[in-house]
């Protein structure tokens, strides 16, 4: 996980430019460089590292003395590149992962280079040679990036939008700055006055698409009939890969715990891996919530199943509330569900940050949107529109739960894994037949449940525990987070606020008093920005009117919280304090 930022095409010296790269300095937190392109004065890199891989030559832009006209700045993980390095016979200069996207390009070009890529990604590559710039982003876009381009050919990117709201430009009209759509790359001309041209738009890879890299992830062919155990076994074999690929990391390996189906099904996985792998150090764990969380409870029995050095984060509602500026600042976004989600994960991150030397943090984020996890998928009219409405919501991450895990982690510069994610895995599971994927018998996610049902890796009330949004299960069954939440805004937002929303915010307008506060604080930090939500999360086919589980009527509150079963030896309960 790094900051990457870039300028192409303009005009103004760089020292008036060059505060705008240190917007993300959160994001890599060992080292920074900043520089303009050897014959280029109009280009310049700048960039913060987080050195998980390759500490000693991993700075950035990367340059190979084999290929001098290449200059790549990216942020992110490739799974794959000793595969490829080793079939293709490349002769690598560095350790970096990254090395191989130049090697790639060089080889075979753009569209081909990015098919081949196993990973998360945001990149940067410029061609001095043939004059060109290219732009990338991954599938699901767990790594984020945002452009500008004016219509005087001045090109910035960043890894997030408030590296790019202050850069100057010559324009009478404030420019667009845009979230870089997922699974695409583009092209762009730098001309003879280093001003850049846009050429075009491709989508390399798409969700339902089995992956071309395939070939390179080291496993054998799966069967491919549907038969229910051939399934499973298929389910298990590439998840356990998925987490097996991600322990790529010379830093500590930890991970989010929730107690919840799919955070606790990454962590067993990856302490089963990190004790086949050897690992020097035991794996951390964390959970977040209040004294009477459930989530908490919950996640406490799966870190004694699985032997997980556990943290337990407790945190007040008056902690959560005083950081609700902070989080949206970081989050880049006002969308209710995501702000609220986003509190417990900002807090538990920054616990991390200071209390532990964990850097590479694993996390469940994807499974519900793959696996129909959501509540509301009880009341999907046909298993054909659940599973439309399930691809809908994996294109539409970068917005919500992607978002979200990222900028929460990075702004303590944490870096976040999510083996949910994992292309191959995705593609299979979205090519099971759409009755397959469907909740059975009152439980969503039954396939994927039966799946893991005789692995032994959770116990049995957690393998089978029904879904608890995070921003619910981090507060007791009997008073909500988002009930603090709207008990504390209530007093924040007036009546005659909320009925003049629509003359105030006529973009994406504002229903509640929630949603109404969480949009001023936006706009304070990033006014006239908010087409960078393009709509709200809901559930769908329940008549919503909060996108809270609890609040919908197919929601069965269970009595109590679970009981932990387990004595508070060995895990490390800590108070948050700001």
């Amino acid at each position: 996980m790094c900051g990457i930022w870039a300028l192409f095409g303009c005009d103004k010296s760089f020292d008036v430019q060059c505060s705008n790269i240190m917007k993300v300095a959160h994001r890599g937190p060992d080292a920074f460089r900043f520089g303009n392109v050897d014959g280029f004065t109009k280009c310049w890199f700048g960039f913060h590292r987080l050195a998980i891989v390759d500490q000693l030559y991993g700075m950035q832009p990367l340059r190979l003395q084999k290929f001098p006209h290449l200059w790549l700045c990216y942020n992110g993980e490739i799974y794959n590149h000793k595969r490829v390095k080793k079939d293709f016979k490349f002769d690598f200069q560095t350790e970096v992962d990254g090395e191989i996207i130049i090697h790639l390009y060089q080889m075979c070009g753009i569209e081909q280079m990015t098919r081949m890529l196993d990973g998360v990604f945001a990149f940067i590559l410029l061609d001095t040679a043939n004059r060109k710039v290219f732009l990338g982003r991954d599938t699901y876009g767990v790594r984020p990036m945002f452009k500008l381009h004016t219509d005087d050919g001045v090109l910035a990117v960043c890894s997030e939008a408030k590296g790019l709201i202050n850069i100057s430009h010559s324009m009478s009209t404030t420019p667009r700055i845009t979230p870089f759509p997922p699974g695409h790359y583009e092209v762009f001309d730098i001309k003879e006055d280093q001003k850049v041209k846009f050429v075009e738009r491709s989508r390399f890879h798409s969700c339902k698409d089995e992956p071309l890299h395939t070939i390179y992830d080291g496993l054998t062919k799966l069967p491919t009939d549907f038969e229910l155990e051939t399934v499973k076994s298929n389910i298990r074999i590439l998840l356990e890969n998925a987490v097996r690929k991600r322990l790529m990391a010379h830093r500590r390996i930890g991970c989010l715990l929730s107690g919840g189906l799919d955070s606790s099904l990454v962590a067993a996985l990856l302490l089963k891996l990190s004790r086949e792998d050897n690992l020097k150090y035991p794996v951390q764990t964390f959970a977040i919530g209040t004294e009477d969380s459930p989530d908490a409870c919950a996640a406490r029995k799966v870190a004694a199943h699985i032997g997980s050095e556990h943290h337990e984060v407790l945190f007040t509602p008056e902690d959560g509330i005083k950081a609700i500026e902070e989080v949206i600042f970081s989050l880049e976004t006002y969308d209710i569900t995501t702000v609220r989600a986003s509190i417990a994960m900002y807090l538990v991150s920054k616990y991390i940050k200071e209390k532990t030397d964990s850097v590479v943090i694993f996390s469940g984020e994807g499974s519900d949107e793959l696996t129909q996890g959501y509540i509301y998928f009880h009341k999907a009219p046909s298993p054909k529109e659940a599973a439309e409405d399930s691809e809908r919501l994996l294109n539409e991450l970068y917005m919500f739960d992607v978002l979200r895990a990222d900028r929460t982690t990075a702004a303590h510069g944490l870096e976040l894994r999510v083996p949910f994610l994992d292309h191959r895995f995705t593609a299979y599971y979205l090519s099971l037949p759409e009755e397959l994927r469907v909740p059975k018998n009152g439980i969503e996610k039954h396939l994927l449940r039966e799946a893991f049902n005789d692995a032994a890796l959770l116990p049995q009330e957690i393998l089978w525990r029904r879904k608890e949004a995070f921003s619910d299960g981090v507060c007791s069954d009997k008073r909500s987070w988002y009930s603090v939440l709207q008990e504390h805004i209530e007093s924040q937002v007036t009546d005659d606020q909320l009925e003049k929303a629509a003359e105030r915010f006529p973009f994406n307008e504002p229903k509640t008093k929630e949603g109404y506060f969480y949009r001023q604080v936006f706009e304070k930090f990033y006014p006239g920005r908010a087409e960078w939500l393009t709509h709200y999360w809901m559930p769908k086919w329940v008549n919503a009117t909060d996108p809270s589980a609890r609040t919908l009527p197919i929601y069965k509150q269970e009595n109590g919280t679970p009981n932990d079963g387990v004595e508070a030896g060995g895990i490390h309960l800590n108070h948050f304090t700001t």
